[in-house]
């Protein structure tokens, strides 16, 4: 995976971020979710790069990009945070403008990222994920059962301490086989460092703490995303289940909305990278 691409760490001004990226053409920023690490784009990048420039980070708190310091509300991990230090990394590699990919934690930064610098994202894709708000406005039983690791994250320490006494067990469908082997073993050895764990739960508890309040100063303010939208999301995961049509949702928030389903489980990007490879490349070439 990522052949021909570059590693680097760049100082971003908050802290340092692992970045791999490679190719040609107009930029793409990457965002991974939880809990993995730039290394679960590897199948996707590789199909994107002849044609475009794959700009491929861990987020903060996430891999061996920076920690964010703690805060009360844990503001520091907040997606308008990360997706300031992550504008911050582009401009640093040369790009002024570029379309942004986020899946599952990712899409909550890249939409941030959109809202905030909307003279810099030019297009945005968002897959398994819809904005912070819509999750806990609408959250009720299923979303209780399914996804009850969100209100758990949002706890104080115990989950830190739940994780780490046995990482494997705690995240235990990761395979080498879905992953591959590279980003598996990238993924393994950052899971056991209590720091990474750390960081990626303040990921959760500032979901719960502020990003939906930024979410709903927006809303208020009646802003919404002005580059064209693309809506994706696994048919094989329960998005669709709990939420209805996430496109419908997402019409709420921004103005020029396409969306439908990929034959897929939740981690996409692993699972089926050609058909996501596919569709990014047809939304990034439309007018």
């Amino acid at each position: 995976m990522f052949e021909s691409f570059s590693l680097d760490t760049v100082d971003v001004g908050t802290g340092s971020l692992r970045v791999r990226h490679g190719g040609s053409g107009p930029a793409v920023l990457l965002l991974h979710g939880h809990p993995r690490t730039h290394m679960t784009w590897g199948k996707v990048a590789d199909q994107l790069s002849p044609d475009y420039t794959i700009v491929c980070p861990d987020l903060p708190g996430f891999g061996r990009s920076y920690q964010p310091a703690d805060a009360p509300d844990s503001s520091n991990s907040s997606k308008r945070a990360k997706a300031d230090a992550l504008v911050a990394l582009m401009r640093r590699l040369g790009h002024d403008n570029f379309a942004v990919v986020g899946h599952d934690r990712g899409s909550l930064t890249a939409f941030r990222m959109a809202m905030d610098h909307p003279h810099r994202v030019q297009k945005l894709a968002i897959a398994d994920g819809i904005p912070v708000i819509e999750h806990l406005e609408r959250a009720d039983w299923k979303f209780a059962r399914h996804w009850y690791h969100w209100f758990f994250f949002a706890q104080p320490d115990k989950p830190e301490r739940a994780i780490s006494a046995d990482p494997l067990a705690w995240y235990d469908k990761l395979s080498p086989d879905l992953m591959g082997r590279q980003a598996y073993d990238d993924l393994i050895d950052v899971i056991h460092d209590p720091a990474v764990i750390h960081g990626m739960i303040e990921d959760y508890r500032a979901g719960l703490s502020i990003d939906h309040l930024h979410d709903r100063e927006d809303r208020e303010a009646g802003r919404k995303v002005t580059c064209p939208m693309l809506c994706l999301w696994s048919l094989r995961d329960d998005m669709e289940q709990i939420y209805g049509d996430p496109a419908a949702i997402w019409r709420n928030w921004a103005d020029d909305v396409r969306g439908f389903g990929i034959d897929s489980g939740h981690h996409v990007a692993e699972e089926n990278p050609e058909a996501l490879a596919h569709e990014i490349a047809n939304f990034l070439v439309e007018r």
